[in-house]
């Protein structure tokens, strides 16, 4: 089998609530294959959105070992694992999260010219374009549908060329149809940039695009189900 480009071994998190510790996800292990598109579902709760953060280094394993393109993001500080996911990793969330006091030009840019590219206001402008929105270069987020936020925001995620890709419920905020179109973009993104796609839903149409879907209950992995991705 391939190296695998993400890795969980025994992997674990466990936070403090008010009544002590709470198992959020536990002795996850599971290989992510360069290229391959996996869902995550199961019910609310279930941990899903949590090991997605594992993956991204946006929550730090307190037990275990996480490894991505065969960085030890375990062992990383805060600082390096930033680093990290802004050469490697794009991530695109329910909530948009846009800095509402840019544009959507500027919101695509940023991370750009934070990694150094010094071509970032043309790619940001491609990428606009490339998720149909062009004409809403100089828009604010108070200014666009939800729809165009959350097109802005895989603009944002994919300008980077980014070797996985993180999505957490990215139609759940959307109606029926641009949720549609956001699934259609997303796969296309994939697509185009040879992506590793991990995406949380409770969307089964979108489930059903996944190369393999991880079912979650109780912060383990309960099982597993291989498909045809989608063409």
């Amino acid at each position: 089998m391939a190296d695998p480009i993400l890795s969980l071994r025994d992997a674990s998190l466990t936070l403090m609530g008010n009544a002590g510790p709470v198992d959020i996800l536990r002795g996850i292990t599971l290989d992510v294959l360069r290229g391959e598109t996996l869902g995550l579902v199961g019910p609310s709760g279930s941990g899903k959105s949590s090991l997605l953060m594992l993956m991204g280094g946006l929550e730090r394993a307190t037990g275990g070992q996480v490894t991505a393109l065969g960085e030890d993001l375990t062992a990383l500080n805060e600082d390096a694992l930033a680093r990290f996911r802004l050469g490697n990793m794009g991530v695109v969330f329910q909530s948009f999260h846009l800095i509402p006091t840019m544009t959507a030009l500027e919101n695509v840019a940023t991370p750009l010219e934070l990694a150094g590219h010094a071509d970032a206001f043309d790619r940001a402008e491609e990428e606009l374009k490339r998720v149909g929105l062009g004409h809403r270069l100089d828009h604010y987020p108070t200014q666009m549908s939800g729809g165009e936020q959350q097109r802005v925001a895989l603009a944002r995620a994919a300008a980077p060329r980014p070797a996985i890709l993180l999505a957490d419920e990215p139609t759940g905020n959307l109606d029926g149809a641009n949720g549609q179109a956001i699934m259609d973009l997303l796969f296309g993104l994939r697509d185009r940039h040879g992506a590793t796609l991990i995406l949380v839903t409770h969307a089964p149409e979108l489930a059903a695009r996944c190369d393999r879907i991880i079912r979650l209950a109780d912060g383990r992995i309960e099982g597993e189900d291989l498909r045809r991705a989608a063409e």
